[in-house]
């Protein structure tokens, strides 16, 4: 009788142990659904962290694409200046041309009068007083265009401005170096040399 108590005693309380446990393993499982470990948190980080970084991705391209825009619509712009400044530099020369050209006109009139009146006169005064004219009116018309000659009283040979077409000796030192005729006549426009002088040089 005694057994069966002390039995069923140890059965309550194998039974007791059994439900605590089973209570604490509840509890447990319960605080593990309430504070996640720390692997779900670095988790959680991570993927916020990549959320970001493909923020900043998409960001960058955006940025890209735009600037990328942005600087073909800049290269557009600079090839039509380009090609608007050389056709406004090519019509400038054209222009520039065809004006000088045009001046040129009028003395060419009075070199055709001047050939028709030789054929009917034999005054040769007048002749020569009429191509005198001519000449003065071109030459007049090449300095307001910026072209003059040389001057052929400078007898220092400079390369910049003469061409030596011929050396002769010369038995006075103070000759040797220097200018002794002009065959052809140089031009300078502005600060340029048109046409180099053809001359002859002592040696």
């Amino acid at each position: 009788m005694e057994k069966n108590h002390n039995k069923s005693y140890s059965d309550k309380q194998g039974a007791y142990a059994q439900d605590e446990n089973a209570q604490q393993d509840m509890e447990d499982a319960r605080i593990e659904d309430v504070n996640p470990d720390e692997e779900t948190v670095e988790e959680a980080e991570n993927v916020e962290e990549v959320d970001d970084m493909e923020k900043k991705v998409a960001a960058l391209e955006d940025q890209l694409a735009k600037e990328k825009k942005e600087y073909l619509f800049l290269m557009a712009e600079f090839d039509n200046f380009r090609k608007r400044t050389l056709k406004e530099k090519s019509e400038i020369i054209k222009n520039a041309g065809e004006n000088v050209l045009k001046g040129l006109l009028p003395i060419m009139d009075d070199f055709e009068r001047g050939l028709k009146a030789a054929e009917t006169t034999d005054d040769s005064a007048a002749m020569k007083e009429g191509m005198s004219l001519i000449y003065n009116k071109l030459k007049k018309y090449l300095a307001q265009n910026g072209v003059k000659e040389i001057d052929p009283a400078d007898d220092t040979f400079d390369t910049e401005k003469h061409e030596a077409i011929s050396a002769v000796p010369v038995p006075d030192e103070s000759k040797k170096g220097k200018i002794l005729d002009t065959i052809e006549k140089g031009y300078m426009i502005n600060d340029k040399v048109l046409r180099h002088a053809k001359v002859v040089v002592g040696q």
